[in-house]
């Protein structure tokens, strides 16, 4: 096997091909220092705690470990009911050279199986033992394939959980439901899982999910993720919720979400760990009043302003500019940044547009109690997981419990404004050797800039030379860590962010520190980039 730096705290296992994938990440369970395994076609991506071990020693375990060539496990059957009416059928037909008829009954007669999960939760890759199926990816890839499609790329067949951009050969259309977090397990199509396709002329709808007592599907129960939006006519107290305090949404901003430290451990799933984009502001934001350091807050980006109800103590970090406090009797008070301040039933925040970085981070003390999905309270904007981003006459309940003493004293930060240059810190890998030695050259020599097509999945940059690839064609699907800059066709970069697809088929050149990921999330557009190689021993 040959082993790749991903990250200062990841390795990329290339293997000889997917079945051996398979087996090496099952043998590394329990393996000292490593955080989370994410299988791709031909590798394992190992990312590690390097407090705990580090790179040199790691690499040196995993190849010393045993692979087991026992048969690996079967996690059942499903049946998929396929449409098959997608846009890209007689394309992928042509690149196949066969007739659409052929791929359509030849995908119906072969036996499918999951062979790792991905991208999205939910979303399996599919391996048959037919030779047909290697079918390149789309060269543009859409920015918006529906929920449902059933799609080709590469050896694998996959669906689409929910609608997110995507570059696969889109052959079909199925309802059945890939992902329900009510379910066990909540992927339809898990890893080991045997699939039929069946060929239906009118998609059935398939009702997967965990029903409630009455038959019915339990849409209006009180689900994991959702946040109460308490109107007058609602009754909170039944709902078990708090209403001494809360926080409620009067304006709200481009994007406001409910974030904490995220849920690692479950990209077997297909999940990534999501949570914070600025982990330093939320850690500063609970200090300041007084909460456990995991504490949910709130996540801004851009200005908002936000009522609170009952008494209470909050902190805004992150991102810098005007705050003020009007309470009800119309007078205003400047707000400190990074300084708790005592909140009284009816004021309102006011966060003003940014002079300095993207995102505020607004914590209470007691933390946000909205229901946990996969032990964290955390808004996955890619996956659909955890509450949805917040809108005008939302209210947010706040707990009961804080930890700690408030802490008066800010911590000083300087983030960038707009037109800044700033430097990020980042290791070459694993798919360097992809690209030119002017590539490389140009990828830490040349400015980029961020541009306005940039969220929590990723940073779209942009710069005068694009980056040239030294070999063409297309990379087998494997993992990807938070920071790592991936590329696509036209040579202008992607940073990933915490919701970023958890496995990729463009090559991933380089990856920032985890030191430089805190600086990127607070990133607004406009802001100038230069990227500066970590010195290795």
């Amino acid at each position: 096997m040959r082993i790749l730096t991903a990250s200062d705290h990841a390795l990329l296992v290339e293997a000889a091909d997917l079945d051996e994938a398979m087996r090496l990440n099952l043998a590394w369970e329990g393996v000292p220092g490593v955080v989370e395994r994410i299988p791709g076609a031909r590798t394992v991506l190992v990312r590690f705690d390097p407090l705990g071990v580090s790179a040199v020693e790691l690499a040196t375990a995993l190849a010393a470990v045993e692979i087991d060539t026992a048969q690996l496990p079967d996690a059942g059957e499903v049946v998929v009911p396929v449409r098959y009416d997608g846009e890209d059928l007689d394309e992928a037909a042509t690149l196949l050279r066969v007739s659409t008829e052929e791929l359509v009954n030849r995908h119906l007669a072969a036996d499918w199986r999951v062979a790792f999960s991905g991208f999205a939760p939910g979303f399996g890759y599919v391996v048959s033992s037919d030779p047909l199926f290697d079918v390149p990816r789309r060269s543009s890839p859409r920015t918006r394939v529906p929920a449902g499609s059933v799609a080709l790329a590469g050896a694998f067949t996959g669906v689409y959980p929910r609608e997110s951009p995507g570059g696969w050969q889109l052959i079909g259309r199925t309802d059945a439901v890939m992902w329900d977090i009510d379910r066990d397990p909540p992927a339809l199509l898990a890893p080991g899982t045997s699939v039929r396709f069946e060929h239906v002329r009118e998609v059935a709808r398939l009702d997967l999910g965990r029903s409630d007592e009455s038959g019915r599907n339990g849409d209006d129960a009180v689900r994991p993720g959702r946040v109460v939006e308490q109107h007058a006519e609602t009754d909170a107290d039944a709902l078990g919720f708090r209403t001494e305090a809360a926080v409620e949404v009067v304006r709200p901003s481009l994007q406001l979400l409910v974030q904490d430290a995220g849920r690692p451990g479950f990209a077997a799933l297909g999940v990534s760990a999501s949570g914070a984009a600025d982990r330093r502001a939320l850690h500063d934001a609970n200090r300041a009043v007084g909460n456990a350091t995991a504490a949910a807050v709130l996540e801004s980006v851009g200005g908002a302003v936000l009522r609170f109800r009952g008494a209470g103590v909050a902190a805004v970090t992150g991102a810098i500019g005007a705050l003020s406090l009007t309470d009800v009797e119309g007078a205003v008070r400047s707000v400190a940044h990074g300084v708790p301040f005592a909140t009284v039933d009816g004021d309102e925040l006011t966060l003003g547009h940014p002079a300095r970085g993207l995102r505020y981070v607004i914590a209470v003390r007691g933390g946000l109690e909205v229901a946990a999905a996969l032990g964290s309270r955390a808004a996955d904007t890619l996956a659909g997981l955890g509450p949805e981003a917040l809108t005008a006459g939302t209210v947010v309940p706040v707990g009961g419990v804080a930890s700690h003493p408030v802490e008066p004293d800010a911590l000083p930060r300087e983030l960038p404004a707009v037109g800044d240059l700033v430097e990020l810190e980042i290791t070459l890998g694993p798919r360097d050797d992809w690209f030119t030695a002017g590539a490389l050259a140009t990828l830490t020599a040349q400015e980029w800039t961020v541009t306005p097509r940039s969220d929590r999945v990723g940073i779209r940059l942009h710069g005068e030379v694009p980056l040239e690839r030294a070999r063409g064609g297309e990379l087998p699907s494997e993992g990807a860590v938070t920071g790592a800059i991936q590329v696509p066709p036209d040579g202008q970069p992607v940073l990933f962010l915490p919701d970023h697809p958890l496995t990729g088929g463009y090559p991933i050149i380089g990856a920032l520190t985890d030191r430089s990921l805190d600086l990127a999330g607070q990133l607004p557009p406009g802001v100038r980039l230069r990227f500066i190689v970590k010195e290795t021993s």
